[in-house]
């Protein structure tokens, strides 16, 4: 309903800055630039920078730097114009009540990139990973959002639905010749196809478990008991003093967490409660909250006093904390306090000192272990978005559900449905088929101006 009106909006963040950028996409973005900036040149060329004066009703606004973008070369496949102005938000209001006021409407969240959608310059996946790229704060987060707005991922889902569809295609004409009794599909070949095309989307689908740490930051909780140097360690990892240290047991009572990157990946590091017996009811929920977030992380290091705890002993109850985590998150057994008189490391455990800085590098280097190892089932297309997590494994259920149709000899109708549903998943993903409803949802988290 909207496709005819032309938008603006302040593309720049909110506040006060050097320069402000205002946008301007739709069939009249040329003509609503000419009025806010009637200096242009009668023709103006596209891609060409103008320095003129912006009006209002009231006089002139400020000096800006006016360029324009002819459709279909524009970011939105629209003709598009941008207007780099001084970064008073006075300027950008008054600027942007101006355009309104030419006959502009003002942006939905999202609409210059959904535009960009509808008019076939992105596909579904890059529209995402557009909001991706935006958000990314670290050299992980940013590499797998530009690999997905390249479209890397696109062109692999889009290739595994063409290959359904060439097949399809062949069991509808079936379908059309049913009286004759003819096969045009080959049973074994396309049995061998639906076991490639489902082993790809397992692949892409245990990918995501890498994608989401990445684009979310991987949970690292640090377990101990009281006094066993969590805090510290918390502290010396973010070098500042983050959380409160006492030698006091049982001052830490809920979690405290803080993002660390190391080298370009982003940890979410957790301190949690001490762990022991108490009849205190405020640190007994700490203490469950301990256990709950040690069960969300990737990783969970388990902090031993290395000046009481044996190495034997924390072991022992790293395995036990395992146990307890159905062994689905690494622990890590590691002895604090080493710069402490006394205290023995043997067997090759990790120790550190959160007060010298001996073993953080060490235990960087594990934290960074870790991630490489994620990496060992992903190729080169990794899945960062839940929406195609759930797409990937309802089609692979519709594939699994047609290759038990091929093995049970059923009808070619029965086939034919099946096959369609893994279709319309995978084009899901890409926005081949799509829904208001859904584009909605995606384009709705979007800032406004994007």
């Amino acid at each position: 309903m909207y496709e005819q009106d032309t938008i603006a909006a302040i593309s720049s963040p909110p506040g006060t800055g050097a320069i402000a950028l205002l946008r301007l996409s739709g069939m009249k973005a040329y003509t609503i630039a000419e009025r806010v900036a009637p200096t242009l040149p009668l023709e103006p060329l596209p891609r060409t920078a103008y320095y003129v004066p912006v009006i209002d009703m009231d006089g002139q606004v400020d000096e800006a730097v006016v360029t324009l973008f002819s459709g279909p070369n524009s970011y939105t496949g629209e003709d598009v114009v941008e207007v780099s102005i001084h970064g008073s938000t006075y300027i950008q209001q008054r600027l942007l009540q101006a355009m309104l006021d030419a006959g502009a409407r003002l942006a939905l969240p999202g609409e210059f990139t959904q535009r960009a959608f509808l008019n076939k310059k992105l596909d579904l996946s890059q529209a995402e990973a557009v909001a991706d790229l935006i958000a990314s704060q670290s050299a992980a987060q940013h590499k797998l959002a530009l690999h997905q707005l390249r479209g890397g991922f696109g062109q692999r889902i889009e290739a595994l639905r063409q290959q359904l569809i060439d097949f399809s295609a062949l069991i509808e004409l079936e379908l059309d010749f049913s009286e004759e009794d003819v096969q045009f599909a080959q049973r074994i070949e396309l049995t061998a196809l639906l076991d490639n095309l489902m082993d790809l989307c397992t692949e892409l689908i245990d990918s995501f478990r890498y994608g989401n740490a990445i684009k979310q930051g991987i949970p690292v909780a640090i377990l101990g008991a009281p006094n066993s140097g969590k805090s510290t360690l918390l502290n010396a990892l973010l070098q500042e003093d983050r959380a409160i240290v006492s030698e006091v047991p049982g001052t830490t009572r809920d979690t405290v967490e803080e993002m660390l990157s190391i080298e370009g990946v982003l940890f979410r590091i957790i301190d949690t409660a001490g762990l022991r017996k108490t009849t205190d009811i405020v640190e007994k929920l700490g203490i469950e909250r301990s256990y709950k977030k040690a069960s969300e992380s990737a990783i969970v290091i388990l902090l031993g006093d290395g000046s009481m705890v044996s190495e034997g002993a924390l072991r022992t109850e790293a395995t036990m904390l395992s146990e307890r985590l159905n062994n689905a998150v690494e622990v890590v057994p590691m002895m604090s306090k080493s710069d402490i008189n006394g205290t023995s490391i043997n067997n090759g455990t990790l120790s550190i000192s959160a007060r010298t800085g001996e073993g953080l590098d060490q235990l960087k280097r594990v934290l960074l272990e870790h991630v490489r190892s994620m990496l060992n089932g992903p190729g080169d297309v990794v899945v960062t978005n839940a929406r195609h997590v759930d797409a990937l494994t309802k089609a692979r259920s519709a594939m699994e559900d047609a290759k038990v149709a091929i093995d049970n000899g059923l009808s070619g109708e029965l086939l034919a449905i099946d096959l369609r549903r893994a279709q319309q998943q995978l084009g899901e993903i890409t926005g081949q088929i799509t829904s208001d409803d859904l584009l909605g949802s995606i384009f709705g988290r979007f800032c406004i101006g994007k």
